[in-house]
């Protein structure tokens, strides 16, 4: 019998896939994507019609983990929410469709949302 922590990984695949069958991001409106690790959260966006990834942001950039510092998890995700929406916008991307990936809006996931809707994008 599988352990618990393997049967949440499965349970969020599960789910992620269920998610990637309804939304997409295209040149217009590019897909918001989040991962978040015990330690670190990613977020990218990507124009799913071409396969590329047009603008990201981690925790690990040395830009954003210079202005982190010592925050919480939650105030860091906030931070890397608005550096991302910062450098979208820099790049004429305004509006983006929100993939939280299987994870929970709660948390990380929701405070990397309102730091990026802040600093102006619209999703």
């Amino acid at each position: 019998m599988a352990n618990n922590t393997t049967q949440r990984r499965l349970g969020r695949i599960r789910r992620r896939k269920s998610i990637r069958k309804r939304i997409s991001g295209d040149a217009s409106r590019p897909r918001l994507s989040v991962f978040r690790s015990l330690r670190h959260i990613y977020a990218q966006v990507i124009d799913d019609l071409d396969g590329t990834t047009l603008v990201a942001a981690s925790t690990l950039d040395k830009d954003v983990a210079a202005e982190i510092g010592e925050l919480g998890k939650k105030d860091a995700a906030k931070v890397v929410g608005r550096v991302l929406a910062e450098r979208a916008v820099s790049k004429q991307i305004a509006q983006v469709v929100f993939d939280r990936n299987g994870y929970k809006y709660h948390g990380r996931v929701k405070s990397l949302a309102e730091g990026a809707r802040e600093a102006g994008l619209d999703f």
